[in-house]
């Protein structure tokens, strides 16, 4: 997996002063994906654009593709798809067609180097790197850390390197990388010390390079300097979880060894006293294996609600219908969300805000203002004109000369993925 060309050599085959990014997510049955051509001579100053973003979905049979060029123009079909690699090969052999109309990509010698999103980098992995066989070695170490989710990451390095060939620069983007500097007291679980020290069980986090990306962009719209950054961050969608971070850092954040801890989500039930899992156990005579998918994949919304893990389903039936138990549901989450937010300001001694992102946080003002009652004693004051119009854009949610800000802050961790990929190739060319 060496890569073996320079910044320069892979960008004049395009004869372009950009370089174009393929950024990839790969799960079990699903890839999503954006090509985005960024230029290195101004990194990170918003000078990205999108060429094209989708997903294929159902991999394996006849598979759901959903495509959107730079321009917004869409399409949607169905084809068959055997696997990843196949999945990838078809979306670059559909975008250099002149039929797609990305005048930017003509054959895979377009695409400059590959970011993917890599969930578990375990102690190893503190930052962004480019993959090579050791690094890849070092993912595969952490599949026991991650066993639903590094594999498909592994599976999409691996279709990359068959398809573009191993001149072709890839860079793994760690979703635990953003919480590496939590300190000890916060990241040790209280059980025997000897448990950490030989199967390293602590707090990893997760949804770091979205925790990352609006911790940038919050300081960007403030002209504040890293130092100054001191914020709740919550990213609330179908998974949902909160970070602490003091002067631009994360120090502490409420998913753990796994995903499943912290806050109530779509599927999983976030926090729950440990010895639950023995009791059902007993009362039910199910496997630990039995429950712990319970846990993961029937509880959160969908399990208190008995309706369905999305929260627009649930806040049509609260409302509509006046059903309780979607009621109920609602309020577990806001609650808990809450809880943390106000945990987090006791860890951080006071911050300047709250920032909502996720699919619930950009989208869901009954939500976020669910979620700020009571927390006038922390100096947050929600304007409700503002959070009401607070739909797809970037802007201030709080009243004006409220002591704690409410932001709401869209998250774009594809576009950060491609600047974490952007700088480790620039900065291997420089160290060459």
């Amino acid at each position: 997996m060496a890569v073996l060309v320079s910044l320069a050599d892979s960008r004049c085959a395009a004869g372009a002063d950009s370089m174009n990014i393929l950024v990839l997510n790969s799960g079990s049955s699903t890839l999503k994906f954006q090509i985005i051509a960024t230029d290195p001579e101004r990194v990170g100053r918003n000078a990205e654009a999108r060429l094209l973003r989708g997903e294929v979905e159902k991999i394996g049979g006849d598979a759901s593709v959903s495509l959107t060029r730079g321009n917004g123009s869409r399409e949607k079909f169905t084809k068959p798809i055997k696997n990843i690699a196949d999945a990838l090969d078809f979306v670059m052999e559909w975008a250099r067609a002149d039929s797609a109309g990305i005048a930017e990509i003509r054959g895979k010698s377009d695409i400059h180097a590959v970011g993917h999103r890599v969930v578990h980098g375990g102690e190893k992995f503190t930052e962004s790197v480019l993959i090579t066989d050791e690094v890849l070695k070092g993912i595969e170490a952490c599949i026991e850390l991650a066993p639903l989710h590094n594999p498909n990451n592994i599976r999409g390095i691996l279709a990359v390197s068959e398809l573009f060939g191993k001149q072709t620069p890839q860079v793994a983007v760690f979703d635990t990388a953003f919480h590496h500097e939590l300190p000890e007291h916060a990241y040790l679980y209280a059980i025997p010390y000897d448990y950490y020290v030989r199967h390293r069980i602590r707090r990893y986090g997760f949804h770091g390079t979205s925790h990352r990306y609006v911790a940038q962009r919050y300081r960007a719209l403030r002209n504040l300097t890293h130092e100054q950054t001191n914020i709740v961050t919550l990213h609330l969608g179908n998974g949902s979880s909160a970070a602490a971070i003091r002067r631009g850092r994360s120090i502490d954040t409420s998913m753990g060894l796994t995903p499943l801890e912290g806050l109530v989500m779509g599927t999983r039930s976030g926090d729950i006293d440990p010895a639950i899992l023995s009791y059902i156990v007993a009362k039910e005579t199910l496997s630990l294996d039995a429950v712990e998918t319970m846990l993961n994949e029937q509880s959160g919304l969908l399990g208190i609600s008995g309706i369905s893990n999305d929260m627009r389903i649930l806040l049509g039936e609260a409302q509509a219908r006046d059903n309780q138990r979607a009621r109920l549901a609602i309020e577990m989450f806001c609650y808990r969300a809450r809880k943390y937010v106000g945990a987090y300001l006791a860890a951080l001694n006071g911050a300047e805000a709250v920032v909502f992102t996720g699919g619930i946080g950009e989208n869901s003002p009954d939500v976020r203002a669910k979620i700020c009652e009571g927390l006038e004693w922390a100096g947050l004051t929600l304007d409700a004109e503002k959070n009401k119009a607070a739909a797809q854009t970037e802007r201030v949610i709080s009243r004006e000369g409220s002591r704690l800000q409410a932001y709401v802050i869209s998250t774009d961790e594809e576009l950060l993925i491609a600047r974490d990929t952007l700088h480790c190739v620039i900065n291997r060319d420089q160290a060459t």
